[in-house]
C-alpha cells in the first residue's frame, strides 16, 4: 500500500492544502483542497472516498470531485462515512441548493456516487487492503481510521482533542508501523483547542502519553503562520517520541 499525502493544513495559502490523503490510485481518505492539484486522469480513478468528519477542510473537494468527472466514470464513487456524517452530507452538501444530489444523477438507478455506512470497530476490506475506523473525540461525529496492508500498519488520527477509546484501539494494532495525528493549535492557544475538540502541543504530549507502541509519529494539520512555534513546542513537550512534521506530498509504502 502507498499512501500520498494530497493537503495536511490546517489552513489555505501559498502552497498550503487541507486534508486529503490517496491511498494507492482509487482510495482518497478526506478529500480537502489537495484532491484539487490532482489531474482528471488522476481523479477518475478514484473510486472510493473515506471521510472522518464532515467538516469543509476534510470536505471542500468532495463536491467538486464528483462533478468533474462523475460523468466520466463507468460506476458511482462510493463515500464512506458514520451514519451521522453521511446524514450531515445529504442534508447540507448534497441537496440540491449547496450542490446537486449526485445519488439522483442521471438516475436513481445509475448514480455517479453512492453512499456507504462505515462502523466504528469494523474493517472495510478492499482487495486485501483494510481500513477501520477508529475512535475520534470532535466536536462533530468523527473517526480516524486504520490503514492495514497485512504487513503492516498505519493509523491517521482524523481530527480529535483527548480520546482515551483512540488509544486503547491503537494499543491493539500489533503491526503499527506509522502514525499521524493532528495539533491544530500552539499552546497559547490551548483553550481554543479544547472548546473546538483539537489538539495543542501539551495536550498532544498527555495523549502520547498513553501509546504504548513504538510507531513512527507524523504531526498534520499545523495552522497557517504558527507552523514553527507548534512544532517547536512539540519537540519541547512530548517526551519518549521525535514527532516530526507531516509534509504535502510525502508518501509512505506499508
Amino acid at each position: 500500500m502507498k499512501l500520498r499525502i494530497l493537503g495536511c493544513s490546517g489552513g489555505i495559502g501559498g502552497n498550503l492544502r487541507t486534508t486529503s490523503l490517496l491511498l494507492d490510485h482509487d482510495v482518497l481518505i478526506d478529500a480537502g483542497t489537495g484532491v484539487g492539484d490532482l489531474s482528471l486522469a488522476e481523479m477518475c480513478m478514484i473510486d472510493h472516498v473515506f471521510v472522518t468528519h464532515s467538516h469543509l477542510d476534510h470536505i471542500a473537494c468532495l463536491p467538486l470531485l464528483i462533478d468533474s468527472v462523475g460523468f466520466m466514470r463507468d460506476k458511482p464513487l462510493v463515500i464512506h462515512a458514520t451514519d451521522e456524517t453521511l446524514a450531515i452530507l445529504k442534508q447540507h452538501v448534497f441537496n440540491w441548493e449547496i450542490w446537486p444530489d449526485f445519488t439522483q444523477i442521471p438516475s436513481l438507478h445509475q448514480p455517479i456516487l453512492r453512499y456507504e455506512r462505515v462502523v466504528l470497530g469494523e474493517t472495510v476490506d478492499l482487495a486485501g487492503r483494510k481500513l477501520t475506523p477508529l475512535p475520534a473525540n470532535h466536536v462533530v461525529p468523527a473517526v480516524g481510521y486504520q490503514l492495514d496492508s497485512g504487513k503492516t500498519s498505519l493509523v491517521f488520527s482524523g481530527d480529535t482533542t483527548t480520546c482515551d477509546a483512540l488509544w486503547e484501539a491503537v494499543n491493539r494494532i500489533g503491526n503499527l508501523e506509522y502514525l499521524i495525528v493532528e495539533t491544530a493549535f500552539s499552546n497559547a492557544e490551548k483553550e481554543l483547542a479544547i472548546v473546538s475538540k483539537h489538539l495543542c502541543p501539551s495536550l498532544l504530549a498527555e495523549e502520547l502519553s498513553k501509546l504504548k507502541l513504538d510507531p513512527k509519529i507524523y504531526v498534520t494539520h499545523l495552522k497557517p503562520g504558527e507552523v514553527e512555534l507548534t512544532m517547536q513546542e512539540v519537540s519541547e513537550c512530548v517526551k519518549g517520541f521525535v514527532p516530526k512534521m507531516l509534509q504535502n506530498g510525502q508518501v509512505f509504502e506499508f
